[in-house]
């Protein structure tokens, strides 16, 4: 009875040990508790070490990707040549879709901006699913489950990331330390970017999972200031189409909740 006792003290430090050393944020919880949505935040420090969590539990839980993979996919896209400038032309087939600012010929560029699905099935296309395994398993990128569609895994829930995950993701594509060229970084962060004021400089991505059930919907980046590079990865779970824009409004309230920005 003794050894079990201690076997089952032992189990319980482990346990203890491997949970992360941060407590649920209450000023975060509140932002959150205001629009009655189910979701978590994980904003984080480059230099200092500070990590705020909203909702520990789904922070390290993977859901659908959606369109925040155009983050990798770009990476992906550019260093297998798929496509080589943020300039060039992906041509538009007459194909009518829901979203007017896709039914034209795109760039690059705009396509990352307005998250044009056409666009980047054709660049998965000309990738290949094999390169897809090879550069997310080099990667550690999320969980690809098998078999998967070339066109379709970031939607329709093959490829699954956690917001603890995206935000060491981007990181890394921060620090340049994934096998991707400097060009495919510069490239990428031409793109990426979307605010850029006398105090802070934003990179970011939005997503939104519709083909799960409850959808999913994102917003990743980082955050330059004169002090720190602040990471962040929002998720919440989308009750319908008035609920997207709490993506970015939910990670602006709390990025100056936290003095990150003003």
């Amino acid at each position: 009875m003794h050894k079990n006792m201690s076997k089952l003290f032992i189990l319980f430090l482990a346990l203890l040990w491997s949970l992360p050393a941060v407590a649920e944020d209450k000023v975060l919880a509140g932002l959150f508790s205001q629009q009655r949505l189910n979701g978590t935040i994980v904003i984080s420090s480059l230099h200092n070490g500070n990590i705020f969590i909203h909702n520990d539990l789904r922070a390290n839980q993977r859901f659908s990707t959606a369109s925040t993979f155009k983050i990798m996919n770009t990476l992906i896209a550019l260093e297998e040549k798929a496509i080589s400038e943020k300039d060039e032309v992906l041509k538009w087939d007459g194909h009518i879709y829901d979203f007017p600012d896709w039914n034209h010929d795109q760039t690059l560029e705009s396509a990352f901006k307005v998250s044009c699905v056409w666009c980047f099935q054709e660049l998965a296309r000309r990738v290949g699913a094999e390169k897809y395994r090879s550069y997310l398993r080099k990667t550690a990128y999320g969980e690809l489950r098998e078999p998967f569609d070339e066109t379709t895994f970031w939607l329709d829930g093959s490829l699954q990331i956690s917001a603890i995950e995206q935000v060491n993701f981007l990181k890394k594509v921060y620090l340049r330390t994934l096998p991707f060229s400097t060009h495919s970084y510069e490239t990428l962060r031409q793109v990426m970017l979307v605010e850029q004021t006398p105090s802070y400089t934003m990179w970011a991505k939005t997503g939104w999972a519709t083909r799960v059930n409850p959808q999913v919907g994102w917003y990743v980046g980082y955050i330059e200031t004169p002090k720190d590079v602040w990471f962040f990865a929002t998720n919440i779970e989308v009750r319908d189409k008035q609920d997207l824009p709490l993506r970015q409004q939910l990670t602006r309230d709390a990025l100056q909740a936290k003095g990150v920005i003003e």
